[in-house]
């Protein structure tokens, strides 16, 4: 090309290659408990009474021991639990069971201090300590699938049996230690004409009996009338 002459050039064209990003967002298995007791927490039959210690999600993720501990408190301060803690006093007084506290105001605050306290122990120490120690998961996992007959079984046996924190099902050391802990404890403050290591044990069977009558309910009736519970549905793993 020589100097002044014009020079004609073809278009130049650069192709970009397109840059994609994928992102993947997963949650860790801490706080997907998390969430899930944030639905447990939410979960009340009728829309009142506390129906917390329910897992609906049949591939729960194990709570660590803080989230046992949060699950416990927040189930032994819920104003419910007060005002079925205030109703059991009443009854007890007017039956006058536990006849050494006496009556009047100073005999059904002693009434109500006792229940509230077994509550407290009971809650603590069979579902947040000793779950926390023994590395067991103190929900129910509702069933809800199978034959009404398997169905029945299931919640039966789950007033003796559990879900470890390693996700396999083994003896409910737990609540069955937290019934005779709390048993236990609560004579330090019964009167003493109805404290009675007999009594202990009795009340720890009549416990694992409610339990299994409880997880009936739940399969069958409670799950209906629980408002906010979650439903869950089944993910395949790759």
């Amino acid at each position: 090309m020589r100097s002044g002459e014009d020079c004609i050039v073809p278009p130049v064209e650069m192709t970009v290659s397109e840059a994609v990003s994928e992102v993947k967002v997963s949650l860790t298995p801490v706080e997907e408990a998390e969430a899930e007791i944030k639905d447990e927490e939410k979960q009340r039959v009728l829309g009142v009474i506390p129906n917390f210690y329910v897992t609906y999600n049949p591939a729960a993720v194990h709570l660590n021991p803080k989230q046992k501990f949060e699950l416990a408190w927040k189930a032994t301060v819920d104003p419910v639990n007060f005002g079925l803690t205030a109703a059991v006093a009443g009854i007890q007084q007017a039956a006058n069971q536990f006849s050494g506290y006496g009556q009047g105001a100073q005999g059904y605050g002693k009434r109500f201090g006792a229940a509230y306290a077994d509550s407290v122990s009971f809650t603590f120490i069979g579902s947040a300590i000793l779950p926390s120690l023994l590395k067991q998961d103190p929900r129910y996992f509702y069933k809800g699938t199978g034959t009404r007959r398997s169905r029945i079984f299931y919640a039966i046996a789950n007033a003796v049996i559990c879900k470890g924190d390693n996700g396999h099902w083994q003896t409910n050391y737990s609540g069955l230690l937290g019934s005779l802990a709390a048993g236990g404890i609560s004579n330090l403050y019964y009167p003493a004409t109805d404290r009675d290591a007999k009594v202990t044990f009795e009340n720890t069977l009549i416990a694992i009996g409610s339990t299994a009558a409880n997880n009936i309910l739940q399969e069958f009736v409670i799950r209906k009338l629980t408002r906010n519970a979650p439903t869950y549905t089944a993910v395949a793993k790759p």
